[in-house]
């Protein structure tokens, strides 16, 4: 196989004004434009506007290659292969049309061998308005779907949160964002590699499926399976495996199995280890090489565990044998300019999931398939992937032609994610068989027949050929399919939204006891520094002005926002306050849940919270904002997903409708701690709790040793507390192992804004690589930042009793320091 990238020398242009400007390729409309100067930060203040008024035109990409005929003299077919085009394209090479492209979602191809010229060759790339496209098809079939887009957004393969989301703009984009490449195929290329996995006592048996397309006898599409022809007979392949240790062992002569003795497993962050094994496999013909597959799998057996039982039925992540309780978020595209999308930035996002102890992130189904390389970084970190489909909250109209489109896409896809370790499951769609059951969006019932074909005929079908060992789930939410009550608490997965949507208190998620939530969220502003990145303007540094709620794309959200915070803050006097009070509510309303869920593990086993990034400097739900700061939330999201974590069920205003006004305002005050152990090992714990006094004074003083079977949620006895001063007084919890403290908190039993905190007198410097905070008092969520708000620290927004704590600086410079807690709003 003869491979030549064509990244070189792009040129773009409006087609109407042909005025040419330097391209990227792999990159996109915006950028280039951007990058010449002619178009403004689509992010900054309202330029959405013009950013999106200039999709209404149509762009063409150009460039002009060498082909050297001697490299692929040996070529019986030369293939011009696009991985990736956002979304609408004609192509042309040497001024022959060679097709139309109408999916961003999949892999083009077109055989050039016939068309290429010895010396210059020009290729063109006429990209056509996706926003004409969409406006054209909602004419004709009047299909609805997410209010917050643009209408017919669901008739384009194209991805979905481009064309705008309650947390996204509307930026439909578009580009050759992934490779463009010329490959020259020498009798025969590989079209696929599938390895089956076979686990028996002290050893795993690989079984190759080797897939090949042969020049001489393809088929219409262009793909012939291994053995099909005469020529396929002379081809063979060998494997070659190198172990976590480097150890290389080649199977010849096309095996059938492979074994692999004293397999070293791979396990979900926190569990175990990662290792990986390569799976090298090269076609031969006689004794040359004409393609090779080379790829990293992890040998591990993962599936869902469902079954009956006294609450209804499981719904768990099987890992080698043991049931696993899910932790983690869901992931949306990184950026709306996905140029800007790099390996690295998808490793430090990962990264930052990882810090956070999470197992287990989500892909939305409003994006589009991530890279190779997020796969990647997930096996080698641990990171199970729940993997939709590219569908989300509209209804699809079936035609032939976008059953073929979607039937390549979902192939094409498939093929390329299946090897990974971390690939947990498929999902049809998000949250539309919800939707479809409820009528919402439905305008003709030709639609809910379409919806069964699509996620309940055409995706499993394809599934059980190309992919049948990963477990498939037919929505988000489901309780497994044909519209079976698909938010039942009891069964499947749920996403649940009365908590912020609903309105309804922090409390609310005590009632009830999700088999796997797989989304739940409360928004809340990025850091003032993010913020400052969309204005220049003062005045604008307000929840209410109109770039703020320009940045808050769910209606009323900042308003949303300041309803919850007048529960448990004072309102804050500047905008700063404001910031840090709106995140402290949203890290308190997700600890809210994932607590709950945790302490009710075996009945519960997934808290996937929403959202975890950004695609744009937004006020949203996601815990790592933009630029990649952390909010509360992601700090919280360390200690709620702790390995072993000690929290605590308490009972108190925050628990009740509180009404102090009313006569016989009366309100429970205890406590309930639990111990929930996800790890393989069994754990000796030693639990403390103290009543303190508003100056960390110690009143009362009990502790106790617990023992945590692995996999398990231990409760211990609840304490009621009468007699505490709920204005005054507090409880603090920890958990002790190895003479350390591995989780920690504090209850209040008023609101929080009731409380007569005393001045703490916070004072904060550094030694080394650590910061040392010191406080006189009990310090509420306290608060440390730097000049650019971008450190990112062992620990953040944490509960202090009075002494000193310290604290490791992982990434940034603490310089400028500064720091607060709920004291100073």
């Amino acid at each position: 196989m003869v491979k030549m990238q064509l990244h070189e020398n792009w040129q773009l242009c409006n087609v109407k004004e042909q005025e040419w400007v330097p391209a990227q390729v792999p990159g996109d409309i915006y950028m280039a434009l951007l990058q010449a100067g002619k178009m403004e930060d689509p992010f900054w203040e309202d330029n959405e506007y013009q950013a999106k008024a200039l999709m209404e035109e149509d762009y063409e990409y150009k460039t002009v290659f060498i082909y050297d005929e001697t490299e692929f003299e040996n070529c019986q077919e030369v293939i011009l292969r696009f991985d990736g085009i956002d979304t609408i394209g004609d192509i042309y090479l040497n001024e022959c049309c060679l097709g139309r492209v109408e999916s961003m979602h999949r892999v083009w191809e077109f055989p050039v061998k016939e068309i290429l010229e010895k010396g210059e060759n020009t290729l063109r790339v006429i990209i056509r308005s996706p926003l004409k496209f969409m406006a054209a098809a909602y004419e004709k079939y009047k299909t609805h779907g997410n209010e917050d887009t643009v209408e017919g957004f669901m008739h384009l393969r194209k991805a979905h949160y481009m064309c705008g989301w309650d947390w996204g703009a509307c930026l439909p984009d578009g580009g050759i964002f992934r490779p463009v490449t010329l490959l020259g195929v020498e009798h025969a290329r590989l079209d696929s590699v599938y390895i089956r996995q076979i686990h028996e006592e002290g050893k795993v048996l690989l079984i190759p499926e080797v897939d090949v397309e042969t020049m001489d006898e393809a088929d219409e599409d262009g793909c012939e399976k291994a053995g099909k022809s005469e020529q396929s007979q002379l081809l063979e392949y060998e494997i070659t495996v190198t172990e976590p240790d480097g150890t290389k062992t080649t199977w010849e002569g096309s095996p059938d199995e492979i074994e692999i003795d004293h397999p070293k497993l791979w396990w979900p962050n926190g569990l175990g280890e990662q290792p990986l094994y390569q799976v090298e496999v090269n076609l031969k013909a006689g004794n040359q090489i004409v393609d090779t597959w080379c790829r990293k799998i992890g040998l591990r057996t993962m599936t869902m565990h469902i079954e009956k039982d006294q609450w209804g039925e499981s719904f768990a992540h099987e890992v080698n044998g043991y049931q696993i309780f899910a932790m983690g978020a869901d992931y949306i595209p990184e950026d709306n300019l996905l140029q800007r999308t790099s390996r690295e930035r998808t490793r430090e996002l990962l990264l930052q999931c990882k810090r956070a102890n999470f197992n287990t992130v989500r892909v939305w189904g409003g994006g589009y398939y991530p890279e190779d390389w997020f796969y990647d970084i997930c096996d080698e970190l641990g990171l199970m992937v729940w993997q939709d489909f590219m569908f989300a909250c509209s209804m699809y109209e079936l035609t032939p032609e976008f059953e073929a489109n979607i039937r390549q896409e979902f192939i094409d896809n498939i093929k390329r994610l299946r090897h990974h370790a971390s690939l947990s499951l498929w999902c049809g769609n998000n949250e539309m068989e919800t939707f479809t059951q409820e009528g919402t969006w439905v305008t003709k019932p030709s639609e809910v027949r379409d919806y069964l074909f699509m996620y309940e005929r055409i995706i499993p079908e394809i599934l059980r050929e190309y992919d049948p060992e990963t477990f498939y789930w037919p929505a988000s939410p489901s309780s497994g399919g044909s519209f079976d009550n698909p938010n039942d608490p009891n069964r499947g997965d749920v996403h649940y939204w009365e908590v912020w949507h609903g309105n309804k208190p922090f409390a609310e998620y005590r009632k009830y006891f999700f088999r796997y939530a797989s989304e739940f969220g409360f928004q809340a502003f990025p850091s003032v520094k993010t913020l400052e990145t969309v204005t220049d303007d003062p005045r604008e540094l307000n929840p209410f002005s109109y770039v703020m709620e320009k940045h808050q794309r769910n209606y009323g959200g900042n308003g949303k926002i300041a309803k919850y915070m007048q529960a448990a803050y004072r309102y804050p006097e500047n905008f700063s306050d404001f910031v840090y009070a709106s995140q402290l509510l949203q890290a308190d309303g997700i600890r809210y849940g994932v607590e709950h869920y945790r302490r009710n593990r075996g009945r519960c086993m997934g808290a996937i919270y929403w959202q975890l990034n950004d695609c744009w400097p937004v006020i949203s739900w996601s815990s790592v904002d933009y630029y990649g700061r952390w909010k509360a939330l992601h700090y919280y999201a360390k200690r709620f997903f702790a390995p072993v974590m000690l929290s605590c069920e308490e009972q108190s205003w925050m628990t009740v409708e509180a009404d102090m006004n009313r006569q016989h305002f009366e309100f429970e005050k205890s406590i309930r701690l639990n111990v929930t152990n996800e790890t393989l090992t069994d754990r000796r714990v030693l639990v403390k709790w103290a009543v303190r006094k508003a100056d960390a004074t110690v009143l009362m003083e009990e502790k106790q040793w617990v023992e945590v079977p692995a996999l398990s949620a231990v409760w211990l006895d609840k304490v009621e507390l009468p007699q505490i001063d709920c204005f005054n007084e507090y409880v603090s919890y920890e958990a002790w192992e190895d003479d350390q403290v591995i989780s920690q908190g504090t209850v209040i039993f008023s609101y929080p804004k009731y409380f007569h905190y005393l001045d703490p007198k916070l004072t904060v410097r550094t030694e080394g690589d650590e910061i040392i905070v010191s406080a006189s008092a009990y310090a509420k969520s306290v608060e440390i930042l730097n000049d650019t708000e971008d450190l990112i620290l062992e620990d953040n927004y944490f509960d202090m009793n009075a002494g000193e704590q310290r604290i490791k600086i992982l990434q940034g410079k603490p310089e400028g320091l500064r720091v607060r807690s709920v004291y100073d709003i």
